[in-house]
Order: C-alpha cells, then structure tokens, then sequence
C-alpha cells in the first residue's frame, strides 16, 4: 500500500511540475498563437494583450491576468474604404481571466479545444456604434469561417458558458451629430455554447456562433441630465434565444416633493412619478440592436402600475410653443430606429393633480384599470413594409366608475400630424367630477347622470373637428368663489340659480323631446399641448350640449355684470348711510 501511494505521490509531483513548467514556458506561445488568430479573424483591426498565463493540467483550469483587447483605429480607417469595417467597436480591459476545465488531454490527443467555463470578472467594456450603410443586409453569421483561422491548431474550440459578471458596460452611440454616452455599471452576461468547427459558421440555429446569450441587471439607476428623475430598473433580463425581456419594477421617480418640484424649476411644471411591475418584450431582434442599436420587438406587455402627474400652477408659467410635440411627433425624434408591432396595457391607473392660484385647493381626475392595446409604434414611417398608422384602443374607467372606451389614431406621415379619436363614456354618477371641477373650474355638480358621453373628432396640430353626443338627466351646478381668509370655497347663489334656470338644459335630451348634439370646431392655442388639446374640444363639446353656447355665455356675462353691479351700488347705499349715522351722532353729542 505504501508503494502505491508514493507512486501516486510522485505522479502527482511530477504532473504538478510539469504543469508549472509549462505554465512558465507557455505564455510566449499562446501570445504569438492567440494574437495571430485575433488579428486574422478581424482583418488586422484587433490586437490583444496580456500580462501573464498560469495552467494546471491537474484541474484543467487556467487564468490570464490583465487582458485588453485594443482596435486599430488606423486598421479601422482603411477597412471604412473598403467597405469591410463592421458596425461596433469594442475595447475591453479586465484584471483576470479565469478558464475552467480546458480537457488539456482532448485538446493535445483529439484536437478539440472544449472549455467548460471563460470566466470574465468585472470586465470594463466600451462599444462604439456606427451604423454603415454596407453592413444593413448582413445576415448575424461571419462571412468568413472562423474556423480558418483555426484548423491548422484544432479541428474544433468550443466553449460552453461565458460569463460576463459584473461588468462596466458603455456604449458611445456615434450616429448623430454628437456622441451620445449610456454607461451601465454591475451588468451580467452570459453566452451559451460558442462553438467553432467546420459547420457552425452555416448553422442558422446560431447567431455570431452562439447559441443563445442572458442578460441579467439588477437595480440600475439614471439620473436624467435634468437632474429632476432618477430612472430605476430591477431585475432585467433577456435571453436571446426566446427574444424575450423581462422587467420586473421600471421607475421614473422625482428627485423632489410635489411641493418642491415647481420651486426648484422656477415655474409651473408637470411632475410624473411612473411605477411599472411588470413589463415583457416579446420577439426581440438582437442583431438588429447589435448592428444598429434598433430596438425591434413583436410585442411589448405593460401591468399592474400606476402614473401620477401633478402641477402647481400657482407658480408662473412657462410660455412655450408646444406645437411639434404631439406624441406621434415626439416619437420621429426619437434618434434610434423603433418598431413595437403591438403594446398590450393592463391594469394601470392615471391620474392627473393639479393645485389651482385661484382656490388654493388641489384637484384630480383619475382614469382606473386602464387595459388595451397599442399597435405599430414605430418611428419608421416611410418604410415600403410599415404601416404608418399607430392605433391605440384602450378602457378605462373615469374616477373609478364611468365605464370609458377610446380609439386613438396617429397618422405618422402628414406632415400636419393629422389624428382623430371616437369612443364614449357611460353610466355615471356626475358628482364624481367635483374632486377636478371644484377646485380647478371653481363649479359644482349637485347633481347629474351621465347615460352617454360619446365624441368622434378628426384633428391636426392646428383645428379639431367633429361631434360630441352627451345624453344626462337631472344637471343642476352651483357657481363657486373662494374667499379671501377661507380655507373653503363658497356658493353663489343668485348666480347659481340664475345659471340653471337661464342657461343650463337640466336633461338632453329635453322633456319635450329637443336634443342637443354639439358640433366641434375649436383651434389650438400654439402653446397648448396635446392633452390640453384634447381636452379643451372634449370640454367645447360639453358646454354645448348643456347649453353654454358663446351666445349664452355673454348672456350669463351680462348678468353676472349686472348683479356685481347691483352688489357695487348696494355697498355703496350701505356705506353712505353709515357715514349719515355718524354723522347725526356727532351733532347729537354737540
């Protein structure tokens, strides 16, 4: 027994020494031999660097310290002439690279280099994008065999798991006219059996010689360049063989308070705070976003969040022309190609606040449970194969009750950016509009019952067109003001009165059968948004059809006119007859 073990003993020293001499002596050679396959197999454009190479023929592991991968820009300038350069960039620098399990005995007796693990650990990677006209049509498998570059060492080199773990990603985004920088810290990379050997190059079951790569970061955060929003993200993950994104929790979250927002920006200016839990993408193009950094997807699920926006408008206002900036236009400038084929909405709640200079009071309007769907997102119009028509169909449900369908379409190719939008809300209690209309109009709905409110209205940037059909009974408002030294908002009466009796058709359609249907004709102001936009023809609509026509309003002007008139002379009578009271009881003391 003893001899047996002093012979296992002495294989092993022997193996160990060997293993560190060939530690020692085989840098030079896997310098020379894996710096030549990188340059052949990129045309000279790449070389690589590293500081020392240690193997243990035992374990089959390996480890390489301070490895770059440098290009050669002046290499890169010529292949740009010859229509031969590709479309990224990459510069790579990491202290160590581990190699797990290499199978040395396969690799000297069968000529197959198989490695079981390429460890890269917190990798600094840079990737600079140029999208080159001559690389557009360029299928995800290398025109040249890299195995050319091999099979005079090995028949085969496959490698089962590359890992990428926490990496420094940039990426330098050099298609506009200056370069835009996205840096991502603490992102993991995984790639699946990279394989080379006589066939995989032709193998349509693999991209770029992989057959599938995982993405996975975990709570990246982005501060926006106007320091007003963190971007937050927790657990992303793409895995390339499915297509497939999954994002757990996406946050656009405000650097400051409601009450802060507007202070520090100096001016009235809506604040958004977004909460997704859940967004997939679904049908991802991978070497579409490789090659030219498009984000093309079949589908996109968006559920369960909720967006809030808020205004303090008892700051001023920024004047500003907003024409240009409807959605359907804000997306053409979006600087990288997108195409969503379809978006699928569930479960989100929308809410608008605002705090009103006049009622010192807040207001809200909320639109809850809000599903449906949106189709072709894309800022690629003039392409022969899309359809410039972005569609979106969605439900919701007006303050948590009224039942609200709307069908949105956005025409992507006129250049007045032509959209229109029909649907209608039903069954619902009035009063619940109190919680904006108080506040923010200064009126209140004692009572109404909303059958029907549908609308159909064809617009551009400039005029919005079309009808609003508003079916109620039993609308009665009371006229509000705020007080000078009162937290509450009081009720004129008389006018009030004189509002509902003179003016405000309590029922449409009318006991006697009259029914009103309101015609749209209303232009936009250059500095009113797109939801401003469509709100102010909705509203036109409402008016109308409760009879608040322009003809009636003046109407109601001149009585108001007269009835603060009437209170202007009533405080005067009052004034002068105490000035006569005073007045006798100084002669009555004489």
């Amino acid at each position: 027994m003893k001899w047996i073990l002093g012979v296992f003993t002495g294989l092993a020293l022997v193996v160990g020494g060997l293993s560190w001499y060939i530690s020692y002596q085989i840098r030079p050679f896997v310098k020379q031999e894996l710096g030549e396959i990188v340059q052949k197999a990129t045309n000279g454009l790449y070389r690589i660097d590293f500081e020392q190479v240690s193997t243990n023929l035992i374990t089959g592991n390996a480890y390489i310290t301070k490895v770059k991968l440098i290009p050669d820009t002046n290499v890169y300038k010529r292949l740009l002439g010859q229509s031969e350069a590709p479309n990224n960039l990459y510069f790579i620098d990491l202290g160590k690279l581990s190699i797990k399990k290499f199978h040395p005995f396969k690799a000297y007796f069968a000529r197959q280099l198989e490695i079981d693990l390429l460890l890269f650990d917190r990798p600094k990677i840079t990737m600079m994008n140029k999208s080159l006209p001559f690389n557009e049509n360029k299928p995800p498998q290398p025109e040249k065999s890299p195995y050319d570059y091999i099979k005079a060492i090995f028949s085969s080199l496959q490698v089962k798991t590359i890992d990428f773990k926490n990496a420094s990603f940039k990426y330098v985004n050099n298609n506009g006219e200056k370069p835009d920088i996205d840096t991502i810290s603490n992102i993991s990379i995984t790639l699946k059996d990279w394989l080379i050997d006589s066939l995989s190059a032709t193998d349509k079951s693999r991209f770029y010689l992989l057959k599938d790569v995982y993405v996975y970061l975990n709570d990246y955060t982005y501060a926006t360049p106007d320091s007003m929003y963190y971007i937050k993200m927790s657990q992303f993950e793409f895995t390339a063989s499915t297509g497939r994104v999954n994002i757990k929790e996406f946050a656009l979250q405000p650097r400051y308070t409601e009450q802060e927002f507007a202070k520090v920006n100096g001016y009235a200016r809506d604040r958004y705070s977004l909460q997704l839990n859940h967004i997939d993408l679904l049908g991802i193009n991978l070497p579409a976003y490789i090659k030219n950094r498009e984000v093309w997807a079949n589908e996109m699920d968006i559920a369960n969040g909720r967006l809030s926006v808020f205004n303090d408008n008892s700051y001023p206002k920024l004047i500003k022309d907003k024409t240009g900036r409807f959605p359907h236009q804000l997306l053409q400038k979006i600087n990288i190609p997108i195409t969503l084929k379809k978006i699928n909405l569930q479960n989100l709640d929308i809410s608008y606040a605002e705090f009103d200079a006049k009622s010192r009071q807040r207001g809200r309007i909320s639109f809850n449970r809000t599903s449906g769907t949106i189709t072709n997102v894309t800022n690629q119009p003039k392409s022969k194969k899309i359809n410039p028509i972005i569609g979106a169909n969605l439900e919701t449900y007006l303050m948590g009750q009224g039942k609200l369908n709307v069908d949105f379409k956005f025409n992507l190719l006129k250049p007045k950016a032509d959209f229109s939008y029909k649907g209608q809300l039903v069954n619902m209690d009035g009063r619940q509009l109190n919680y904006v209309t108080k506040p923010l109009a200064l009126l209140q709905i004692k009572s109404c019952m909303v059958r029907k409110f549908a609308f159909d209205i064809q617009a551009n940037e400039d005029l919005a067109k079309g009808t609003v059909d508003f079916v109620y009974n039993d609308l009665s408002l009371g006229l509000l003001k705020k007080h000078a030294g009162r937290e509450k908002l009081v009720r004129l009466g008389i006018l009030s009165l004189l509002a509902n009796a003179m003016v405000i058709y309590s029922d449409n359609p009318t006991a006697n059968g009259k029914y009103t249907v309101a015609p749209i004709y209303y232009k936009r102001k250059p500095t009113g948004s797109f939801f401003n936009f469509v709100w102010k023809t909705l509203f036109q609509g409402v008016k109308y059809s409760v009879g608040f026509t322009p003809q009636k309003e003046a109407e109601i002007k001149g009585y108001v006119a007269k009835f603060e008139k009437m209170k202007d002379d009533r405080e005067k009578r009052r004034i002068r007859r105490e000035l006569r009271r005073i007045e006798r009881e100084k002669i009555n003391d004489g």
